[in-house]
C-alpha cells in the first residue's frame, strides 16, 4: 500500500492535483486506508459561522458572503476543525450535491436563500466515493467539474451562489464492475492499482493488527500516535513549503518529451505530474524537484492516460531512470530480477497471465469428446450498431450513448419539468418551489396553506442502459474454415461498441451437450474480451437450449436491471440437439419469447460460395429477428 499512501499524501500537500482513485479487488483494504486517512491530517482554521468551511485568511478562497465581510475590514470568527471523511452515496441526488433552495427561509422570511449541498460540507475535507464506477455519469460530470475548478456554482430557483470546493477527492472502484469512460478517468490526478498482498508474512500480520485493533481500539490507537502525528507534522509543514518549490526547466523537458513519446494527448499529465512532484519533494522538506521526485510523480500520474483509444493495449511506460545507488535495491528479494518483482511483462500483463494466454491460444484441447478446439479472434469489419429505426419511440436514437426515459416520482435523474401530483406517484420527489408557488398562485394570502391539490411532482430524465447480450455458437460447424474466428471477431466489436455506448454487455456461450453463460453483463469490457482467446469450440450445437438459456436470464436481470435488451445470435443455424421435442418447434417457441423481451440480431456465419446439404435454421431465427445481418466468406 505504499504507492497509495504516498498518493494520498501528495493530494493532502496540495489538493489541487485533482484527486486519488484507488482501482483494485474487494476486500484489500482501500475503504479502510481512506478513513484512516482523516487521522493524518492536520486540523484546519475555517469561519465559524460560515457552512462552507471558508479560510478565514485567504480572500480568494472565500464564498461571497465572507469575502464582502473581510473586504469591508470585519474581524471574522475562527474555530478549528477536525478534518473529515465525507461519505458521497451513489443514490445521491443533484440537488442534495450543489444545493438547492432553502424552503423554510423562502416560506418563513419570503426570501430566496441556498441550503448547501454535500459540496459545501466537503470542502476542505475529505470527499470518498466508494464504488465511483457505479455512479451515475451525470453526477460525475458535476462532482469532478468542482474538483477541477475548486468552486462549485449553484443555479437554483433564481438563487445565484459560488462557493469554494476545494476538497481532496478520493475515489474506490473494482474494475470487475465495470470501468470509467476515459474521459473521466483523465480527470482524476493520481491512480493507483491496489492488490492483496502475496507474502504470507504481510497477510499474517494484517490479522494480528486486525485482531488487535477489535481487542482494545484505543490502545492500539495510542500505540500508533506518534506515527500518525509525524505524518501529520509532515503534511503540515509540506502544505507551508510547496508554494516555494521550483522544477528544474530541463526536468520539465524531459517530463513533457516523456509525454510525447507515451503518445499521451491530454494536457493534464505534464500538469498533474508536475504538481504532484512538487508535493513530492515538498514532503521530503526540499525546495527543488528532482530526477526521483519526477520519476515518482510520472508512476503515479500516467499510467491511466497511456491507452489512447478504447480496448488498445497501454503501452509500457519508459520513465526517465534515476542514478542507481545501492540503496535502490533494498526492496528486492532474495533471487529476484527487477521483472519478477514487478510481476510484470513486455506488454504489461502480468507474467502469469503471460502464460495463460499462451497456453490457450490454437491447437487440440484435451476433453471428453476430444474435438474441441481454440482459435483466435479475427478483425472484422461488419457493423454491429444498435439501428437508429430498431428503437423505440422516445429514444434518441444511434447519437446518444443510451436511451432516455421519463420517470416521474423518483429522484434521479435531471429535472426538466413538473406535474400535479396523483394518487399513483405518492409524495415521492416533490418539487417544493413549484407546489409553493402553485398554492400562491390561488390568492389564499399569508401564510401560505399548501393543500394535497397544489403538491407537484418532478419530471425527470434518465438514461436507460442498454443491455447487449450475445449468444455465441461454438460448435464444430463453426470450426469449418475457421468460421468462429470471425465470429469470435464479431464479439468483439460488439463489446467495442457497448463501450462507446456504455452498455453491458455479456456471453453466453453453447456447443456440444450444453450451454454455457459465460460472463453476466457487465460493464467489465476487458472480461469478454480476455475470455475470447481461450474460448474452446467443438461438439453437437444446442441452439434451442441456448436460446432457453437467454429468454431465463433476461427474465433474471430485468427485475433489477431495466433497460433496452439486445439479443446478438452469432450462429449457423444448424441446430440438432433438440431439449424435448421437434427443434424447429423449440426454436419457434423460444425465438417467438425472446423477441418480446429484446430486439434480436441474427448474425448468420454459413458459409455463401460453398454447397452445404446440412439442414439450417435461420429462416427460423430470422422469422422473429429485427435484423438478420449475412458474414461473408
Amino acid at each position: 500500500m505504499d504507492k497509495a499512501k504516498l498518493a494520498l499524501i501528495a493530494v493532502a500537500v496540495n489538493p489541487l492535483i485533482g484527486g486519488v482513485l484507488l482501482r483494485g479487488d474487494k476486500g484489500t483494504g482501500k475503504t479502510t486506508l481512506v478513513r484512516s486517512f482523516a487521522d493524518v491530517l492536520p486540523e484546519i482554521e475555517v469561519v465559524a459561522d460560515c457552512p462552507f468551511n471558508c479560510d478565514p485568511h485567504d480572500p480568494q478562497l472565500m464564498c461571497d458572503s465572507c469575502y464582502v465581510r473581510y473586504q469591508r475590514g470585519e474581524k471574522l470568527p475562527i474555530t478549528i476543525k477536525k478534518m473529515r471523511v465525507i461519505d458521497l452515496p451513489l443514490s445521491i441526488t443533484v440537488d442534495r450535491l450543489v444545493g438547492t433552495l432553502d424552503i423554510k427561509r423562502a416560506i418563513t422570511e419570503g426570501v430566496r436563500a441556498l441550503q448547501p449541498g454535500l459540496l459545501a460540507e466537503a470542502n476542505r475535507n475529505i470527499l470518498y466515493i466508494d464504488e465511483v464506477n457505479l455512479l451515475d455519469d451525470y453526477i460525475i460530470d458535476i462532482l469532478l467539474d468542482a474538483a477541477a475548478y475548486g468552486w462549485n456554482v449553484v443555479e437554483r430557483e433564481g438563487v445565484s451562489v459560488k462557493h469554494p470546493a476545494r476538497f481532496i477527492l478520493v475515489a474506490s472502484m473494482n474494475p470487475e464492475e465495470g470501468e470509467l469512460r476515459p474521459q473521466l478517468l483523465d480527470r482524476f490526478g493520481l491512480i493507483v492499482d491496489v492488490e492483496a498482498p502475496r507474502d504470507q508474512e504481510v497477510r499474517a500480520e494484517i490479522v494480528r493488527r486486525v485482531e488487535e485493533f477489535n481487542r482494545d481500539p484505543e490502545g492500539f490507537y495510542r500505540r500508533w500516535e506518534p506515527e500518525i502525528k509525524k505524518i501529520r507534522e509532515g503534511i503540515r509543514k509540506a502544505r507551508e513549503l510547496v508554494k516555494r518549490v521550483e522544477m528544474p526547466d530541463d526536468l520539465l523537458k524531459t517530463l513533457v518529451e516523456t509525454i510525447i513519446k507515451l503518445d499521451i494527448r491530454t494536457s493534464r499529465a505534464e500538469i498533474v505530474t508536475t504538481k504532484t512532484a512538487k508535493a513530492l519533494a515538498a514532503l521530503e522538506g526540499r525546495t527543488r524537484v528532482t530526477m526521483e521526485d519526477l520519476q515518482r510523480a510520472m508512476e503515479l500520474a500516467l499510467p491511466h492516460r497511456l491507452k489512447a483509444r478504447p480496448f488498445e493495449r497501454p503501452k509500457p511506460p519508459i520513465l526517465p531512470q534515476p542514478l542507481i545507488n545501492d540503496n535502490d535495491t533494498r526492496n528486492e528479494q532474495p533471487g529476484q530480477t527487477p521483472n519478477q518483482r514487478g510481476g510484470m511483462s513486455r506488454d504489461g500483463m502480468s507474467t502469469a497471465q503471460d502464460e495463460h494466454s499462451n497456453a490457450g491460444t490454437g491447437g487440440n484441447v484435451g476433453g471428453a469428446d476430444g474435438n474441441s478446439r481454440r482459435y483466435g479472434v479475427a478483425s472484422v469489419g461488419i457493423p454491429v450498431e444498435f439501428r437508429k429505426e430498431f428503437i423505440h419511440a422516445g429514444s434518441h436514437g444511434l447519437g446518444s450513448r443510451s436511451s432516455f426515459r421519463r420517470i416521474v416520482g423518483q429522484p434521479h435523474g435531471i429535472p426538466y419539468m413538473y406535474l400535479p401530483i396523483s394518487n399513483k406517484e405518492g409524495s415521492a420527489d416533490v418539487d417544493l418551489t413549484a407546489s409553493i408557488v402553485h398554492a400562491a398562485l390561488r390568492g389564499a394570502g399569508l401564510p401560505i396553506k399548501v393543500d394535497w391539490g397544489d403538491l407537484m411532482v418532478r419530471v425527470r430524465r434518465v438514461r436507460a442502459p442498454r443491455i447487449s447480450l450475445i449468444v455465441l455458437d461454438a460448435s464444430g460447424s463453426m470450426n469449418f474454415m475457421r468460421r468462429i474466428e470471425v465470429a469470435k471477431g464479431l464479439v468483439r466489436r460488439i463489446a467495442e461498441e457497448s463501450y462507446v455506448k456504455r452498455s453491458y454487455v455479456g456471453l453466453i456461450s453453447f456447443r456440444g451437450r450444453g450451454v454455457d453463460v459465460i460472463i453476466e453483463p457487465t460493464r467489465n469490457y476487458w472480461q469478454v474480451l480476455s475470455t475470447l482467446e481461450g474460448l474452446p469450440s467443438g461438439g453437437a450445437t444446442p441452439l434451442s437450449a441456448a436460446l432457453a438459456c437467454a429468454v431465463d436470464l433476461i427474465k433474471r436481470l430485468g427485475l433489477k436491471l431495466r433497460g433496452d435488451y439486445w439479443v446478438y445470435v452469432i450462429t449457423d443455424g444448424k441446430a440438432n440437439v433438440p431439449l424435448m421435442r421437434d427443434v424447429r418447434e423449440e426454436l419457434e417457441s423460444f425465438m417467438v419469447e425472446l423477441s418480446r423481451l429484446a430486439k434480436v440480431v441474427i448474425y448468420n456465419t454459413r458459409p455463401q460460395l460453398i454447397y452445404d446439404p446440412s439442414i439450417t435454421y435461420i429462416d427460423v431465427l430470422s422469422k422473429y429477428a429485427v435484423d438478420t445481418v449475412r458474414v461473408g466468406d
